[in-house]
């Protein structure tokens, strides 16, 4: 027998004279003693030496909850008594039975508080699958003051690990906190319970676990330990492996020796694994590889108020752990002497929740007109209503008036439904009167902030940006988004430029074109071909004796000619006849491959589509900060009284006076006037326009830009609100099992996908894309109406004067057309269209023109009798092509080479001989259509 609390001198003498000198194998520890003091600690300086020595310890006592488990590993320690572990599974049965999911943990510094607290840790993350609990607190208490933390907490139910003595100044705090009433539940552990005083501090209704520790129970332990160490001694003794290993420590505290028995750690392991048959109706004692119980079983006490009005500790139920459903309890004495168990949870209140509404954090639709109710899709009932339009309406029929109440969905109210649910309140929903967000204005607050500052609401639950000027007056949650001021701006199909055609070349390639070119090329063939022998002799229509030479080329035709070649044209050309301009025209045919595909296979790039936005770098960048400094200026605005518009109006002055013309009322409003032109840019919070923009069923819609004065948006309270800590405390919990990501990914993702983008660029062009063939068609209609205005002038103005000039015929060899027009075949041809063209305005003229085109049948048949008598007189006529009479007559024009006009008696007045001497044969060629 040991005194109660032994000095560690008088443990250790004890263990080095009474254990040691008789070769003991084993120590049997029984005590029922529970002070959690020097007891313990005595009882811990124990067990550690007997670890030390490797002597095993079979061990019953009452308060090993209280030993330090990081000391006790090192022991070679069998626990009969049921552990800390099994005390925190009962209670927390206790509480799945009632579905309370949520608690506090208070110990005081009694030993071994730090294994209760991760003991119940332990048994709430195994019972994670099956019930789902939530530590809300873990309170160390030193001194009455420590509680109050439970008072702004919403725990309701606490587990409470102390000796018997802190507990009475534990809950004597906790009556005068008021945290003991009807609605609170306190669950104690064996150290509290003791031998079943009760002290009058203690309020009625507690729970708690409890198993016997008297001495009788303490008495019977003894045979069941002396069990446990016969089985291991047989055990061990039958093994043939332990034959050279008695069960003999041999050790001694003087002389030489062994300081630790070898045997020990291979005695303790056979004890450990014994199996002694328990009572009737109870499993075998068997233990765990620490060395603790395998099953225990416990009693449920209730503190009830006994005959005498004196509060005692009653047993009503028993927990066993080695049944499924191990707990079975019978009435229960609730707090406040009620007969229902309490909630568990904070009592339902009331908040008044005011609110602005923003997609997608709140959006608005009309009620059911036929119900007035909200499916589950489109969230909740709001008011919208004002306070004094509220009077004297009857609710019934207002909750069926969409002016009067609309239905709230969206990110916050998802939010806000999670919150109600968690912290047990009913809500009032109402947007705020003025349809501010909330800014400072000449001194006073306006909007959301107003409402907060003179207490008309409890809580503003919107996409509301928290900043400076806003915390001094209201006190925010921590934030449940990021956000920052951002820029959106549409994107525009960029119409083609008008010379877009001339883009895949720079203008000095253009310029080598058709300046070096397309001239080097014409004017070499143009002179090789009139160089070469087997070319067109085109120098004999200089000679002013020789007649004219019909030929088919020109220094026009040259061109037109190279124009053709290079561009691939399915015309008419006439080709030179000389080898070597044919040559060149070859070698230009070729650098004119060349120079087509090129042009081709970059003008597909020059002619695509493009979508123009305007890349602003932030709401720094100089065309918005210094909005006059860019000509013309850029349009944009954002809207009046918000976040926005304060930061601006602070660190922008001149961009917030210059964009007040342009500001909109509403976010709709804003993107509308975007998208159709009316301003080049909309500024407001980033998360609302990103959503908005992945919203965008065209895509058109882009942020663009960083993001301006990063923050993030919050539940806004009035000062000292009482609501702060426990709204903070949830939203950290969602935040840390991904409830507000979720939620964010639900809400924030939009229809506007890259793939719709990328089919969108297959669209079939515009007129406006188009636009540049068709001015080019038009650049060459009003230039080929030019040079017809030109041809006429040349024809009324310049032709008769050149004709007196040109008497070497130079023009021929500029342009054919030109040369003809002043040749005697080319007046025939305009003498005969004016004659076919000829149309008589009165009688005289057609009896006159019936005249003349008598007397020209007549001479046609003089023609045919002359050639006629000319072959009777065996004159061979001549093989050429007379020119008929009619043509004759119709010519009125000159020769070539005399410059004077031929009448028709000039052909038919000479004999046969004057026809002889008529000059080489002459063939009037068909009218040319080109140059």
């Amino acid at each position: 027998m040991f005194s109660l609390t032994p000095s560690p001198t008088a443990i250790l003498n004890s263990l080095c004279k009474e254990f040691l000198s008789v070769n003991v194998s084993a120590i049997l520890y029984l005590m029922n003693y529970e002070q959690y003091g020097r007891s313990t600690a005595s009882a811990q300086y124990f067990l550690q030496l007997a670890g030390y020595l490797g002597i095993p310890v079979i061990a019953w006592n009452a308060d090993n909850s209280g030993l330090e488990r990081r000391a006790s590993q090192s022991t070679l320690q069998l626990q009969l008594a049921p552990s800390i572990e099994h005390q925190t599974a009962a209670m927390l049965s206790i509480l799945e039975r009632y579905k309370w999911h949520q608690f506090s943990v208070v110990t005081s510094q009694i030993a071994g508080h730090d294994d209760f607290i991760q003991a119940v840790r332990e048994r709430v993350s195994e019972m994670q699958d099956r019930f789902k609990f939530t530590i809300l607190n873990s309170v160390l208490v030193t001194k009455a003051a420590d509680l109050v933390e439970l008072v702004s907490s919403e725990s309701r139910v606490m587990l409470l690990y102390a000796t018997r003595e802190e507990a009475m100044h534990i809950l004597a705090a906790a009556r005068d906190l008021h945290i003991t009433g009807e609605n609170y539940i306190w669950v104690v552990t064996q150290s509290v319970i003791e031998n079943l005083q009760t002290p009058n501090q203690f309020p009625v209704g507690m729970l708690g676990v409890h198993f016997d520790t008297s001495s009788a129970s303490l008495v019977n332990e003894i045979t069941t330990a002396i069990k446990v160490y016969a089985y291991g001694v047989e055990e061990y003794v039958s093994d043939p492996k332990n034959a050279k290993r008695p069960l003999g420590t041999q050790l001694s505290c003087e002389g030489p020796g062994d300081s630790r028995w070898p045997a020990g750690d291979r005695f303790f392991k056979y004890l450990r694994n014994v199996s002694v048959e328990g009572e009737q109706g109870k499993p075998n004692v068997e233990f765990t590889a620490d060395g603790d119980l395998k099953a225990a079983e416990l009693k449920i006490m209730n503190l009830r108020p006994g005959v005498s009005k004196q509060l005692v500790w009653e047993e009503i139920g028993v927990w066993k752990s080695w049944q499924k459903e191990g707990l079975d309890i019978k009435d229960i004495v609730w707090p406040g002497n009620s007969h229902t168990p309490p909630q568990g949870v904070p009592e339902k209140f009331h908040l008044k929740i005011t609110f602005l509404e923003e997609p997608p954090y709140i959006n608005l639709a009309p009620p059911d007109p036929i119900t007035g109710k909200c499916s589950m899709d489109r969230g909740v009932l709001c008011r919208v209503a004002t306070d004094h339009d509220m009077a004297e309406v009857d609710m019934g029929a207002a909750h069926k008036n969409g002016s009067f109440y609309q239905c709230c969905s969206g990110f916050c109210i998802d939010l806000l439904e999670k919150f109600a649910e968690e912290l047990g309140f009913t809500y009032e929903l109402v947007r705020v009167e003025d349809g501010r967000w909330g800014t400072l204005v000449n001194g006073k607050w306006n909007g959301l902030i107003a409402d907060l500052v003179n207490r008309k609401t409890d809580m503003v639950m919107t996409s509301l940006m928290i900043n400076s000027e806003r915390e001094a007056v209201v006190d925010f949650s921590v934030p449940f988004m990021e956000t920052g001021i951002a820029i959106v701006v549409a994107k525009r199909t960029g119409i083609i430029s008008p010379t877009a055609f001339l883009e895949p070349f720079d203008t000095a390639s253009w310029m080598l074109v058709g300046v070096v070119a397309i001239q080097a090329a014409t004017f070499m063939i143009f002179l090789f071909e009139w160089l070469s022998p087997s070319g067109f002799d085109m120098k004999l229509s200089l000679r002013t004796d020789t007649p004219t030479v019909p030929h088919r080329f020109s220094l026009f035709r040259t061109y037109w000619l190279v124009w053709a070649v290079l561009f691939q044209a399915a015309v008419h050309v006439d080709s030179p006849r000389g080898f070597t301009a044919r040559f060149m025209t070859n070698v230009w045919a070729m650098f004119a491959v060349v120079f087509l595909a090129i042009y081709t296979a970059n003008l597909a790039a020059f002619m695509i589509t493009r979508e123009e936005f305007h890349e602003f770098s932030g709401l720094d960048d100089m065309r918005l900060a210094r909005p006059f400094s860019h000509k013309p200026t850029f349009k944009f605005g954002t809207i009046p009284w918000s976040h926005t518009d304060s930061t601006l109006a602070r660190y922008f002055k001149e961009m917030h006076v210059y964009m007040k013309s342009f500001n909109k009322t509403s976010v709709a409003d804003g993107i509308g006037a975007v998208l159709t032109g009316e301003m080049d840019a909309f500024i407001y919070d980033g998360t609302v326009l990103d959503y908005l923009v992945s919203q965008d069923e065209d895509c058109r819609l882009l942020t663009v830009g960083s993001w301006y004065a990063m923050t993030g948006y919050g539940l806004a309270f009035s000062r000292n609100s009482k609501y702060v800590q426990m709204f903070n405390k949830r939203l950290l919990d969602f935040r840390a099992n991904g409830d507000l990501e979720r939620l964010r990914r639900y809400w924030m993702t939009g229809t506007c996908k890259p793939g719709k983008q990328e089919h969108k660029s297959s669209d079939p062009l515009a007129l406006e894309q188009f636009l540049s063939a068709f001015l080019l068609l038009m650049a060459g209609i009003l230039l080929a109406a030019l040079l017809l205005l030109m041809e006429h002038m040349y024809f009324k103005y310049v032709r008769k004067h050149l004709a007196k000039t040109d008497q070497g015929g130079c023009c021929a060899l500029i342009s054919l057309s030109m040369g003809k027009s002043l040749t005697f075949r080319g007046a025939v041809y305009e003498a005969t269209d004016i004659i076919r063209q000829h149309r008589c305005r009165d009688p005289i003229c057609d009896t006159r023109l019936w005249k003349a085109k008598h007397e020209l049948d007549m001479a046609r048949l003089r023609i045919r009798q002359l050639l006629k008598e000319m072959e009777a007189h065996g004159v061979k006529p001549p093989h050429r092509r007379l020119a008929s009479a009619s043509e004759l007559f119709r010519a009125g024009t000159r020769d070539m080479t005399r410059s004077q006009l031929l009448s028709t008696t000039d052909y038919l007045g000479g004999s046969a001989r004057d026809l002889y001497r008529w000059p080489n044969r002459t063939e009037i060629a068909e009218m040319e259509t080109v140059l």
